[in-house]
């Protein structure tokens, strides 16, 4: 039977995997259990097996929307194809570049995210593509690669960050956004899972299990996404941004 800190990592994982699957953000829920249950383990091996079971949930999700709505394919895949690399770039420059600064300016970012998105009212309510051609292609690898990079730097809010510049950028509603986002946010998260997984930073066994409760919430997430559209996916959003923006600023000024 499982103890305690068990149950609740497998719980924070379905919460994780629900809410990711909708607007990202899940590892706000994951990667604080994690680190609260398993005390005294490396962090290096807690955000790899973070990443293990994430992988999997953000999987079931894209899989799950591509089978019910349209995705931009001629968007997502220069996007998801860059930021698979350019995660890689990420994850190798924070072994040598501390990310203080960046983590101090998260909230703010956050902020600006959530009061423009709160202010226009009609965002991402209609899917009106604003690119095609190279210019689609340029707009896509620029977006790939600077989140891509931000992915294997720092991280947090990757997949809210996603969903946000799939709507201003790109003119899309926002589920065919949070459709896009997963697509991307698998790259990053394979590309992230490698460079633990090669680095010895993983925890199989635990990884594993809380993996098939990622994808349990993430199934129940993307039916619920998918069953009540952009308007409960835009409500979701602006509430996980608020408490991401709780969480950084507490992290970068107050702890």
């Amino acid at each position: 039977m499982l103890d305690v800190g068990g149950g609740v990592l497998l719980v924070a994982a379905f919460a994780a995997g629900f809410v990711d699957a909708v607007v990202g953000g899940g590892g706000l829920i994951q990667i604080p259990a994690i680190f609260s249950v398993m005390q005294g383990t490396s962090p290096a091996t807690l955000l790899g097996t973070n990443k293990l079971a994430s992988v999997f949930g953000t999987s079931a999700a894209a899989v799950n929307y591509a089978r019910r709505t349209p995705v931009a394919w001629s968007t997502v895949a220069p996007a998801a194809s860059t930021a698979f690399l350019f995660s890689l770039l990420g994850a190798w420059t924070v072994t040598r570049i501390p990310a203080d600064f960046l983590r101090s300016l998260l909230p703010f970012v956050l902020l600006a995210v959530a009061v423009y998105t709160f202010r226009r009212k009609d965002l991402g309510s209609v899917h009106r593509p604003l690119h095609s051609g190279v210019k689609e292609k340029v707009m896509a690898v620029l977006v790939g690669a600077g989140i891509g990079f931000y992915d294997g730097f720092f991280g947090p809010g990757v997949g809210s960050f996603l969903v946000f510049l799939f709507v201003r950028s790109f003119g899309f509603d926002f589920l065919s956004a949070s459709a896009a986002s997963k697509v991307v946010n698998v790259a990053t998260n394979i590309a992230a899972l490698l460079v633990f997984g090669f680095n010895g930073h993983l925890l199989w066994q635990l990884g594993l299990t809380m993996a098939v409760c990622q994808v349990v919430g993430s199934i129940l997430g993307t039916k619920l996404a998918l069953k009540h559209g952009s308007g409960f996916v835009r409500r979701l959003f602006l509430f996980v941004v608020g408490i991401l923006i709780l969480k950084t600023g507490y992290d970068a000024w107050l702890k």
